[in-house]
């Protein structure tokens, strides 16, 4: 009885002595409203998705924050400095007002230090499963990666990549990036539902197809769709063509405006890029800094559409092909 009790007091001995855990509280990151910051995409968001091989995410990211910060701070420097000034307040006229020190010191408080411009969203999928693939031959080679980088007013995603591919087009020679493969604008993002993509799709394309005075565009459809069974690309083309309206001609090959859909899981994304895009290798950095030799290009473009329907997405496949996985 005596042994039984004492290992009683023995075990409840040892736990009171056990050291207790409590998981370390972190005070959540806020976006410019004071908001907690979500860390997914969310509907009404617009950004940059961004490849890179996979595993080199990291990397990817810290150079795209460093080359977009610089861009940033180039293109739209006065409207961040107005909105910085803006911020800080004025100078309170009665020194004596403690009351109104104090609200002013709480509303400082409250508000964060700086705007976060972009953030950055890894989605754990690989890119093949997101953008386009070509012939079986070349899937195994497909092994991107996507991460998607959240922007906010005034960075307008889509001037914002051309302005960067233009001046890496300029000067090749330079090259600020070495992990980065592709950079697809987003004007804006909503759900892949009918109703929604009408949405969307109308808001992005009324200032390109619909502002008076009317003039007649040439325009081509181009839509993405992974992991996603709502919709399907012959449905997405003829809802945006219908929205587009017949003011306008379908040139797939001589297009004036193209109209970009990505559609992945719960994800829908659009936006309209001119006919400098594929003179500059569709935005592909990779492509722009260290072309694929046009044999091999040839080569890819010769081989059939994937069954699947998806976009042709040539120069990341011709780059994926031209150089060993991992070696940027």
């Amino acid at each position: 009885m005596e042994a039984g009790k004492r290992k009683l007091d023995d075990s409840i001995g040892r736990d009171e002595k056990r050291p207790k855990f409590k998981k370390q509280w972190q005070v959540p990151r806020r976006n410019d409203h004071g908001g907690v910051q979500a860390k997914a995409i969310q509907p009404g968001d617009s950004g940059i998705w961004a490849t890179c091989n996979k595993g080199r995410e990291g990397k990817c990211v810290g150079e795209l924050q460093n080359l977009f910060t610089e861009y940033a701070e180039l293109l739209y420097g006065s409207t961040l400095d107005a909105s910085a000034t803006r911020g800080d307040g004025t100078e309170m006229s009665d020194a004596a007002d403690i009351e109104s020190e104090i609200q002013a010191e709480v509303a400082g408080i409250r508000k964060p230090s700086a705007v976060q411009l972009f953030t950055s969203i890894r989605l754990h999928v690989q890119c093949g499963k997101l953008f386009s693939m070509f012939a079986s031959s070349l899937r195994s080679l497909m092994n991107l990666a996507v991460v998607f980088f959240k922007t906010v007013s005034p960075i307008e995603p889509v001037s914002f990549v051309k302005r960067i591919c233009e001046d890496a087009a300029n000067n090749s020679a330079l090259k600020r990036t070495r992990f980065t493969k592709r950079l697809s604008p987003m004007t804006l993002m909503g759900r892949p539902s009918a109703d929604d993509l009408g949405k969307i799709a109308a808001e992005v394309l009324a200032p390109h197809f619909h502002q008076e005075p009317v003039r007649s565009r040439k325009f081509a459809i181009r839509p993405s769709i992974r992991n996603h069974n709502i919709l399907n690309r012959e449905s997405v083309i003829k809802q945006i063509a219908s929205i587009v309206g017949p003011d306008h001609t379908v040139d797939l090959k001589s297009y004036e405006l193209l109209i970009i859909v990505e559609i992945y899981q719960n994800i829908c994304g659009i936006s309209v890029v001119d006919d400098s895009f594929e003179r500059l290798k569709r935005y592909n950095l990779a492509e722009i800094f260290d072309p694929t030799p046009k044999e091999a290009l040839n080569k890819v473009e010769a081989t059939p559409e994937d069954p699947e329907g998806a976009i042709d997405d040539s120069a990341d496949a011709a780059d994926l092909e031209a150089r060993p996985m991992g070696i940027s």
